[in-house]
């Protein structure tokens, strides 16, 4: 079976911006997703990327363009200066560790989380948030906290893998042949990869 492993971090609006359309394609090539949530900030540092606050002005207004835009074509409600961002990713990751492991569909996990921050104005470093999107995935809420260990280790594991594996920001999509996509607008890339046409 073909395999995916994707980084991302629970507070990136282009991880959002994906919606389920890296769900679609794995479906459709019967492709086994791995979700590997990381701090994308400690990525940039490692990577030679810089944080958003610290970047230039031109920078951050065309990435306010850019958001606003892509968010209209991806037909997704979007804050483009949510109440609770940036937040504490690390609680959101851990659950998203945990419900993998537990398994379920992980990917409507990540989406409602996502969708917490970037359009319902939560703050998914909250265990209330967390919880609630936990329960409305089908997962046990507990998760958010019967998890905490096994996110706690793998969520530093996964920036580790992903520098050694060549990502440098989020969302980044690596195939089990090495391939590897950045950004939800190479989706349509990773698509035709799969599919032998590219």
């Amino acid at each position: 079976m073909t395999h995916i492993d994707y980084y991302f971090s629970t507070i990136s609006p282009y991880a959002y911006l994906a919606g389920d359309r890296l769900e679609a394609i794995a479906a459709r090539h019967g492709a086994e997703i791995t979700y590997k949530p990381l701090d994308v900030i400690a990525l940039f540092a490692r990577t030679g990327g810089t944080a958003p606050a610290d970047r230039h002005p031109a920078r951050m207004d065309y990435r306010a363009q850019d958001l606003l835009r892509q968010a209209k074509v991806a037909d997704l409600p979007f804050n483009l200066k949510p109440a609770h961002w940036p937040t504490n990713a690390a609680p959101s990751s851990y659950a998203i560790i945990a419900a993998q492991k537990a398994g379920g569909d992980t990917g409507a996990l990540v989406q409602a989380l996502l969708r917490a921050c970037w359009a319902d104005e939560k703050d998914i470093a909250e265990d209330s948030v967390i919880q609630a999107c936990l329960e409305e995935t089908g997962f046990d809420p507990s998760l958010a906290d019967s998890g905490l260990l096994l996110g706690a280790e793998t969520y530093p594991r996964n920036l580790e893998e992903a520098v050694e594996a060549g990502a440098f920001g989020s969302p980044f999509y690596i195939t089990d042949d090495g391939a590897r996509f950045f950004g939800q607008d190479r989706l349509a890339h990773l698509d035709l990869h799969l599919a032998g046409e590219l």
